[in-house]
């Protein structure tokens, strides 16, 4: 008898555990905790907790597994199950996606992430792009601005004599058509190059002065209307960790994945981007409103790399490139509504 006891004991302390079994993905950031995607990102895991009645759950590390660049790699090789990068971080990998990326195509993540999703989704070669993981969704941050120590800039000549960094991906071509003497490196780098006068200026969105704390150091904005460029995210999922979930924690992924993750991404951006706007009145930035004739001149300077990416798209495989980017514009000008 006291063994059988037992035995009912030991299945019922099994299947008590098997019933609060939780499944943890690890999550890594390059950015500060603080910063607006890593709160996005805690704020999707978090999510991800409630949908799944805290069957899933993310055990977010203190600190990123990897550099920028060598993020996606660390994904798809499995040092963490989730986190987000920039295409453009990894010059010459990703065609697709540099669709995002264009002049002028919002004034807010948010509807521009979201129109990205509906359009990815409905063209699979964006997915098969991404070799060895799994897409939770694309995002963008704001607007493009042009930040620097030394001037105004109130034309595209301005541009000239100035280094700038930048990040890569489209804003590299976009900043050498302009004629800009460009220096590719990860936002992170900024402080330090800015501060010691490495560097004159850098392309970011507004969020990004507060973030990487240059937001006393800068002394002049020039905005776009639409932005001056744009930069293409993923946030992702080690196919494998994915492959082995079960079917109903795929279920609780997926439903949070796409569209709705994006918004999270995006209303992240937003927030703090209007947030940095603020700081930079407090702080004296002197903000110059590209006027129509300078808009002129960069579509003008930068149609062409419009028509390299329909050419370098199609070589790739997608069908009617031309016709996938007028149906992202008009994605973003019907979630702008």
């Amino acid at each position: 008898m006291k063994g059988l006891k037992f035995y009912l004991a030991v299945v019922g302390a099994l299947a008590a555990a098997s019933a609060c079994a939780q499944t943890v993905l690890t999550v890594s950031s390059w950015l500060p905790p603080t910063h607006g995607m890593s709160l996005a990102q805690k704020e999707w895991c978090d999510l991800l907790e409630k949908t799944s009645a805290a069957k899933m759950k993310c055990n977010i590390l203190p600190r990123g597994v990897a550099n920028p660049p060598g993020t996606y790699d660390a994904v798809k090789n499995g040092l963490a199950d989730l986190s987000f990068t920039v295409h453009g971080y990894t010059p010459g990998r990703f065609v697709y996606t540099q669709m995002a990326e264009f002049p002028f195509l919002g004034n807010t993540s948010e509807p521009i992430s979201v129109a990205f999703n509906r359009v990815a989704s409905r063209h699979p070669e964006f997915m098969a792009e991404e070799q060895g993981i799994k897409v939770i969704t694309f995002f963008t941050h704001g607007p493009g601005i042009i930040f620097n120590t030394k001037r105004a800039i109130t034309k595209v000549e301005d541009l000239q004599g100035l280094k700038f960094r930048v990040g890569g991906g489209m804003v590299n071509d976009i900043s050498k058509a302009l004629g800009m003497n460009v220096t590719l490196k990860p936002a992170p780098d900024s402080y330090e190059l800015l501060s010691g006068g490495v560097m004159d200026g850098t392309l970011f969105p507004a969020e990004s002065t507060e973030s990487f704390k240059i937001d006393k150091i800068i002394k002049y904005a020039t905005t776009f209307p639409g932005g001056l460029y744009n930069t293409s995210f993923v946030f992702m999922m080690n196919q494998g960790r994915y492959d082995k979930l079960s079917a109903q924690e795929k279920k609780w992924v997926d439903s949070i994945s796409g569209e709705a993750a994006a918004r999270i991404f995006g209303r992240a951006w937003d927030n703090v981007d209007r947030r940095a706007f603020a700081l930079m009145q407090v702080n004296g930035v002197q903000v110059t409103k590209a006027d129509a004739k300078f808009v002129a001149d960069v579509k003008a300077k930068t149609a062409p790399l419009e028509q390299k990416w329909v050419k370098d798209a199609q070589a790739k495989g997608l069908k009617n490139a031309d016709k996938v980017l007028a149906e992202f514009r008009s994605e973003i000008a019907k979630a702008e509504k």
